[in-house]
Order: structure tokens, then sequence, then C-alpha cells
């Protein structure tokens, strides 16, 4: 309990920092947060009272305090550009980048699982001769070019997937759960999630490949293969196993990292989520708006590193005796 007490002071304690930063950047910035309201007719009345509405009209200080007491209650602000209230903005398309993340990593670190396993049994034969680089080249290939040449063949040549969006125009459905599970929202998640599985899955293959070269030299391993074992039994059943404790926090570490890091895909394919909604705020001067995704990205972030944290430390003895060294 020590442990996780302290792991959790440290999250909070990150999360106020990446607060304080981001209230502070956005309002030193040059220019005014309330561009998008003042025109040539707005007379200086006006202004200032948009200006008062807005709290502006306070001391730093008293914003920044203001800014923290309302975080403390889950009150983001005001969206100046939406004119709604800046959770309510960000929880409509939270969802999208959520299935898209899942979607993606679910499908990167099953393959990565398996050919890094597979990749490891056969050492230096020709199939990793081929292999390691093709995942490096893949893994190093930017975003939006991989999702630039899904787009050219699959969308605009062959005409199977649609080009953008997460719906067609004009679509109602019954419920949430039926749009999600509409062929049509499933043509239009296709193509940024295997995107962002191609250039995700890099990490989990070379990460399990690795752990599976360690195993594979255990005393354990050469036991199954004498005992005449299968192929299949011993990579799978018995190597494989003992070397996924490190890809599965990866794979809660990756949840976090991929949310922040869906801001290329999302704006490749207009996918309505939390990277496209930051760029348009931040490209409107929404400031509050802007703060409030930038701070729901950290939040994942630091939620699933925790996460990550404690299921090492329950799943790994050797962590449990270090930290309690």
């Amino acid at each position: 309990m020590g442990y996780v007490a302290k792991r959790f002071l440290q999250m909070i304690f990150v999360l106020w920092t990446v607060a304080t930063i981001l209230f502070f950047m956005f309002r030193l910035m040059p220019g005014t947060p309330l561009a998008a309201f003042i025109d040539n007719t707005t007379t200086a009345e006006q202004q200032d009272a948009l200006i008062a509405q807005f709290g502006l009209d306070k001391s730093l200080g008293e914003q920044y305090f203001l800014f923290l007491w309302n975080l403390l209650q889950g009150d983001l602000g005001q969206s100046f550009f939406f004119k709604k209230p800046v959770l309510e903005v960000v929880w409509q398309v939270f969802p999208n980048s959520v299935i898209l993340t899942l979607t993606s990593l679910i499908i990167a670190y099953l393959f990565g699982i398996v050919v890094g396993a597979y990749l490891a049994w056969k050492r230096g034969s020709w199939v990793e001769g081929v292999g390691i680089p093709l995942v490096l080249t893949t893994r190093a290939a930017p975003e939006f070019w991989l999702g630039m040449v899904l787009l050219a063949f699959f969308s605009f040549h062959l005409g199977w997937f649609p080009s953008g969006g997460a719906n067609t125009s004009g679509s109602e459905w019954q419920s949430g759960w039926s749009r999600l599970t509409s062929a049509d929202f499933l043509s239009h998640l296709a193509l940024p999630a295997i995107t962002l599985a191609i250039y995700l899955q890099g990490l989990p293959l070379l990460l399990m490949r690795s752990n599976m070269l360690n195993v594979l030299q255990e005393e354990f391993i050469t036991m199954a293969r004498m005992k005449g074992l299968s192929t299949w039994t011993i990579v799978m059943r018995h190597a494989a196993r003992n070397a996924l404790l490190p890809v599965a926090t990866a794979f809660a570490l990756g949840i976090g990292g991929a949310v922040g890091g869906n801001v290329v895909v999302e704006t490749v394919f207009s996918w309505p989520g939390i990277g496209r909604l930051l760029v348009n705020a931040v490209s409107a001067s929404d400031y509050p708006l802007a703060q409030g995704a930038f701070l729901m990205i950290t939040f994942v972030l630091v939620v699933m590193n925790f996460i990550a944290d404690i299921t090492y430390h329950l799943l790994d003895p050797r962590v449990r005796v270090a930290a309690n060294g």
C-alpha cells in the first residue's frame, strides 16, 4: 500500500505540473484569446464585457488559482468557439479516440506477440533477415505517409473504404452502441486503425523477440525440447508465456501514448477524435478547449502509466522485493 500511495502522489504531482505549464503557456502566448469574438464591429464596451465574462480582467495569479479550483471540481472552462463547457466538447470526441486507440493496439500487439515469438525461434534464418528490416521500416515510416499511401490505394483507387470521418453524413442510429457496431462506422474505422497498428506493431514485436531470445536459453526450454514437445507448444505455451510480462506492461503504456499520439492519424483521416479537436482548438485560438484536450490526454497517459507500474509490481516478485528493499 505504501508503494501504491507513493505512485499515486507522484501521479497527482505530474498532473498539477502539466496543468500549471499549460495555464501559463497559453496565457503568455502573443495575441488575444478573444480573437474569435472581436472584429471591426465590436465596441470597446463589448470587448470589456467579454474580458470580464471569461475572467480575463483578473490578475494572472487570481486566474491561476481560479483555474485550479475549477479543475478540482471538474470544470475545464467554456469553449470560445463552441460556446459550451470544455468537458462536454471533449467528451463528445473522446470515445472515438479510445476506440481507435484500442482497436489499433489490439491488432498491433496480437501481431507483434505472435510474429516476435516466431522470429525469435527462427533466429539466424532468412525469415529473421527479411522480417527485422521490414519491421524497422514500418516503424520508422511517418504516420502521415502510411495513412496517405493507404488512402490512395484502398480508398481513392479501389474504393473499398471511405476517405475520412467516422460516419457517412446524414446517418442516424437509435443508440450509441448501434452506431459503434454498424458496418458504416467499422468501414470508416478500418484505415486509420490499420495505419496506427502498422506504426505501433514494431515495439511489441521487437520487445517480444528480445524477451523470447532470453527465455529460450532457460533450462526449462531445454527440458521441453528433450521431452519431444512440438515447436508450437514450446514457443507459445512455455516460452511466450514467460516473455509476455514486459509486453503486457508496454500495452498499458501504449494506451496512454497512443491517445496522445493520434493527432497525425486523426488529422489525415478527418477522424473526430481528441487529437483532431486539439489541432482545431489551437488553430482557432480556443485556449480553454486546447487546455482541456491537453489535460485529458495527459490524464490518460499518467493513469495508464500508474496502472502499468502497479501491475508490474504485483505480477513480478523481483520488482516487489526491489521496491521494499
